[in-house]
């Protein structure tokens, strides 16, 4: 065989060639192979879309009306259009396969002062109102409900049940006749208490062992009369287990977590979720990363301690907001898998017919990782699939537990008012 250097030139500039392109193939390889994860469906959440076309969820506690009245109302806000700056606006709603909402008519306790400008039953007026207006500018999305049957037919009508809860019992003014009357307006809910005790029940920022007055007694008892349910969210311990045994319907805990996960007062106390079962309540895990995080929790406490003593020190109120918003950069976070964690743990202590979901999205400023806003909900029954649940469980937790409160309620307030 003869030397041909111009062939073995070409050979050489091949083998380069071919080279330089496995290169470029084993370089991309990697990235590749992510889009492709990436794009693969979740299996799981596949599942859990599906189960949500045969059972409505409900969520417990949203605060959009409060945050619509601080915007300026309803002429300002429209769910109808992306709302990028709050939690909830229909077209998420129905990404998250929202089947029954609690909307909160939240009255902030300031309303009891002496100098407030809106009584607190005014306050709980004005945002039931909003509610319904809410609801009737949305017809093709968004229906009233009061009842089971109702929030059924809604959702196999394909839309989302419009239910209120009034978050405060200040609203009524230790009036039975204002309770009589909120319920007559579809009051579905109400929570004993916010964040100030008063004169018949005590808020979980008091360290006092009291618990219910007679007068709160003769409150939870109207309550279940009316067929309006007891919410204990907010309430002290003592309260929590007074209502517990004096109502004769089931109690929730519209947006409450696990106090063993998490050492929050806001949270449920294992002797609490004990009694669940004897109840039939609902306990409605909240999504508030300091009541989900027990490593957030401390966090913030140190964060509001610094906050106190800026203020002691007298520092302006501008660099005091820019040094939280420091601290709440640096922070630790609480995550969708922690929330799940919140509603195993109510599921082994009181059982799966006692849990279900209670966000509190919009009225909180923080969320979870994975939970951002109401479009989510899926994700985490598909957590709850992945970790072994069985469908039938999931559709407890999603809304099948407080469907039946709601009708055992109901069942009692009918037996409560037959002569």
């Amino acid at each position: 065989m003869t030397y041909d250097g111009t062939t073995e030139g070409r050979n050489v500039g091949m083998v380069i060639r071919r080279l330089v392109t496995l290169g470029l193939l084993l370089s991309v390889l990697p990235s590749y192979r992510r889009c492709t994860a990436q794009a693969a469906p979740d299996p799981y959440r596949a599942r859990a879309l599906a189960i949500l076309k045969t059972v409505p969820l409900i969520d417990g506690h949203n605060d959009i009306p409060d945050a619509i009245r601080e915007r300026g109302g309803l002429d300002s806000v429209d769910l109808a259009r992306s709302q990028p700056r709050l939690m909830t606006d229909i077209a998420r709603l129905r990404a998250g396969r929202v089947g029954g909402q609690f909307w909160a008519a939240y009255v902030p306790v300031t309303t009891m002062d002496s100098n407030a400008t809106t009584r607190p039953a005014v306050y709980a007026l004005e945002q039931i109102d909003l509610v319904y207006r809410l609801c009737s500018r949305n017809p093709t999305a968004l229906a009233m409900a009061t009842t089971a049957a109702q929030v059924e037919r809604n959702f196999a009508a394909g839309k989302i049940s419009c239910l209120i809860g009034i978050e405060g019992g200040h609203a009524i003014e230790n009036s039975l006749s204002a309770l009589r009357m909120f319920s007559r307006l579809g009051v579905r809910y109400m929570t004993l208490t916010h964040w100030r005790t008063l004169d018949w029940a005590v808020a979980s920022t008091d360290t006092s062992h009291r618990g219910l007055s007679d007068v709160g007694k003769q409150v939870v008892l109207e309550m279940n009369r009316v067929g309006m349910l007891v919410d204990l969210s907010h309430v002290n311990d003592r309260t929590m287990s007074d209502a517990l045994h004096m109502s004769r319907a089931p109690v929730i805990f519209s947006h409450s977590s696990a106090r063993a996960l998490a050492n929050h007062p806001r949270n449920v106390p294992d002797s609490i979720l004990k009694l669940m079962p004897a109840n039939g309540g609902v306990v409605m895990v909240n999504f508030n990363p300091g009541f989900v995080s027990e490593v957030v929790r401390v966090y913030e406490d140190s964060m509001n301690s610094w906050s106190r003593a800026l203020r002691a020190a007298g520092a302006d109120s501008a660099p005091r907001a820019d040094s939280m918003r420091a601290w709440q950069r640096r922070g630790p976070h609480a995550t969708l898998a922690q929330v799940a964690d919140h509603i195993e743990h109510i599921r082994q202590v009181a059982g799966v017919d006692y849990v279900g979901l209670g966000s509190d999205l919009d009225g909180i400023s923080e969320v979870p990782q994975g939970l951002q806003d109401v479009s989510k909900f899926p994700d985490l029954i598909a957590e709850l699939l992945r970790r072994g649940w069985t469908e039938t469980d999931v559709k407890k937790v999603a809304g099948l537990n407080t469907l039946r409160v709601l009708r055992e309620a109901e069942r009692v307030a009918r037996e409560m008012r037959a002569p």
